[in-house]
């Protein structure tokens, strides 16, 4: 069974951010909030070698790789928060919470779901900037038209 290359690079970003949380919790740093900024590297380097791929194989249709490269990052955004939310449970659920949330711009008390619905759309949003901006990015090498 093939995967498509938009999953694969999916894959490979949500191996990438869970390496690196995994990394900074082990560090002891997953409270310097600036560090969590740096994951958006793994979703640039999974939409990007998509690009890459749908542009070496010769597809050069703007909108067929504009989807392509939403929906990598939009399997890198689903399954990371996937793991996120298998991770929590596996680390004691609503009082793990409590301790994440301390360190993030949440008020009060938020649930597992509460905490990890509002990462999606965050990540979400996240996709789509990423998209386009890599689509501006490889613009030049699309033909006009």
């Amino acid at each position: 069974m093939k995967l498509s290359k938009e999953f694969y690079n999916g894959v490979i970003i949500f191996i990438g951010i869970a390496l690196y949380f995994l990394l900074m919790e082990a560090l002891h740093l997953s409270n310097v909030y600036f560090l969590r900024l740096f994951n958006i590297v793994f979703v640039y380097y999974g939409v990007n070698k998509t690009l890459k791929s749908n542009f070496a194989a010769g597809k050069t249709n703007f909108a067929d790789n504009a989807i392509s490269a939403l929906l990598t990052a939009l399997f890198g955004v689903f399954l990371s928060i996937s793991g996120l939310v298998a991770y929590i449970y596996a680390k004691g659920g609503d009082d793990y919470i409590k301790t994440l949330s301390d360190t993030l711009l949440f008020v009060g008390s938020p649930s597992v779901m509460t905490y990890n619905i509002s990462l999606l759309f965050e990540g979400i949003v996240s996709a789509v900037i990423v998209t386009f901006s890599l689509m501006l990015f490889w613009k030049k090498k699309y033909p006009s038209d």
